[in-house]
């Protein structure tokens, strides 16, 4: 399972981590967002510990999501040493992610 961080703790969650730092920005409502996760919980076990993946309820952390200018969601930020590294929006198949994740590892 893919951990759950909120406003008051991603600054440190994403800039204390050595490895790549995934982070996947989603609501309960939304059925990309219910496609997509399955397929983050599969790639973040493939990667083990070459890279950290967590999540970020837009509904309820309104502001992270707009530091990052989360408008539509999915959307999967890609942080290394606490900057923004890549971005993509809406869902993508499994290779797809990887391939996005794998430059940054």
């Amino acid at each position: 399972m893919i951990e759950e961080i909120k406003d008051e703790n991603f600054s440190q969650s994403v800039s204390e981590s050595g490895a790549p730092v995934v982070v996947d920005f989603w609501a309960s409502w939304c059925g990309p967002c219910k496609m997509l996760s399955p397929i983050m919980d599969e790639v973040s076990q493939e990667l083990g510990e070459k890279a950290k993946f967590f999540k970020v309820n837009v509904d309820e952390n309104p502001s992270t999501a707009s530091q990052f200018k989360v408008s539509s969601i999915p959307t999967v930020i890609v942080f290394k040493d606490g900057n923004v590294v890549d971005k993509f929006i809406g869902f993508k198949p499994k290779d797809a992610v990887k391939q996005v994740l794998q430059k940054h590892i």
